[in-house]
């Protein structure tokens, strides 16, 4: 009880020190003249980010490499298969054309990048250098590109993130550099004792720190994106609820691993081998689906969603079941490979060449 109270309060101050970091930095910035469109590709989707970032971080000064490998893979996989299909389930989702041409494929290098630096199953100091520098310079792409964008991807930002009212709590800036502080102490609060109890229930289940960095803390320090991307999806916000999905799991390997191998130092990060064998391919399977779904009406229907949701939730029974080498463990891989899998790309295929020839033409010829 004393584990589970302290992960929950740990998964309480990670939430909560994410939103006071998201909102002091936001309103700051907003209060210097930053467009409300910059202030959401970048700060928020990074403050949204900030969970895995002081959980990886954490754990890799702990030593446990493990739950840091394990966190970002994991959230990766959670954002996608989760997050955008339960946003789906509650309202078919419009993928913006700029996601589907720049977004999922950058998304998709990053995965790609993040399997070729870790052939040799280490994570070392220069590729999270890479990594990070990477980041920035995608950062700055974004703020540069930003310039250019729609009114209307303008309008839905501005309705979102506004700057703080005249005379309101949060318009001073002693109040607003409060938050980002106090913000940032609840991360690495929250992280430690995240951590801490994910080590203990690592040990109570029988089951390895890596285990527990894919599921129970990759969920858990994905709750800002969850929150966040839900709102948005509630609000009518199909550009935000979608673009922080995308955004996240770009900033998880670029800025997470990033700063995790930089503060590894030279020794860097050992990467498991059923991650090499398994996990990390399945994060690479999943940023490749989102491609045919997104282009089928550039839109993530209900029934879509709701594969992904499935398709999540074997994922997380695969992998307690193999921790625990059970019985089931051959026939349900089998019915996944043999039934499962082939079905849903089958259905794919042909929605997605459903698509492509209504646009083609109908009664009248091309369109």
């Amino acid at each position: 009880m004393l584990t589970l109270g302290m992960f929950l309060a740990g998964l309480v101050a990670l939430v909560a020190g994410a939103e006071l970091l998201v909102r002091g930095a936001s309103k700051l910035a907003l209060s210097f003249g930053i467009s409300p469109l910059v202030v959401g590709l970048t700060i928020v989707a990074f403050g949204t980010s900030a969970p895995e970032v002081a959980v990886s971080v954490g754990a890799v000064m702990d030593g446990r490499t493990d739950i840091a490998i394990g966190n970002v893979v994991g959230s990766n996989i959670f954002n996608v298969l989760f997050i955008l299909g339960l946003s789906a389930v509650i309202t078919p989702l419009v993928v913006n054309v700029q996601l589907i041409r720049q977004e999922v494929p950058i998304m998709l290098g990053a995965s790609l990048l993040l399997l070729v630096l870790t052939l040799d199953q280490r994570l070392g100091m220069m590729d999270g250098g890479l990594l990070f520098a990477l980041l920035v310079a995608y950062t700055v792409f974004l703020i540069v590109q930003s310039r250019r964008e729609t009114q209307a991807a303008n309008d839905e930002y501005a309705a979102e993130f506004q700057p703080a009212a005249t005379g309101s709590w949060d318009s001073r800036l002693p109040v607003q550099l409060a938050l980002i502080a106090v913000g940032l102490g609840l991360l690495v609060l929250g992280s430690q004792w995240l951590v801490d109890a994910a080590v203990v229930f690592a040990k109570a289940l029988g089951v390895s720190d890596l285990v527990i960095g894919l599921t129970i803390v990759a969920a858990g320090t994905s709750m800002p994106e969850v929150a966040t991307s839900v709102m948005a999806a509630v609000k009518g916000e199909r550009d935000i609820a979608v673009g922080n999905v995308v955004g996240s799991s770009t900033f998880n390997i670029l800025g997470c691993l990033g700063l995790s191998g930089l503060a590894a130092g030279g020794a860097g990060l050992v990467v498991p081998e059923s991650v090499m064998h398994f996990d990390i391919w399945v994060m690479l399977a999943v940023a490749l689906a989102c491609i045919p779904i997104f282009i089928t009406g550039r839109e993530i229907a209900r029934w879509e969603g709701a594969v992904f949701l499935l398709y999540y939730a074997a994922y997380v029974a695969y992998l307690i079941l193999a921790a625990q080498q059970h019985d089931a463990l051959g026939p349900f891989s089998a019915v996944m490979m043999g039934f499962v899998v082939p079905i849903t790309v089958v259905t794919l295929v042909v929605a997605l060449l459903g698509r492509s020839v209504t646009k083609a033409g109908g009664p009248g010829g091309p369109v």
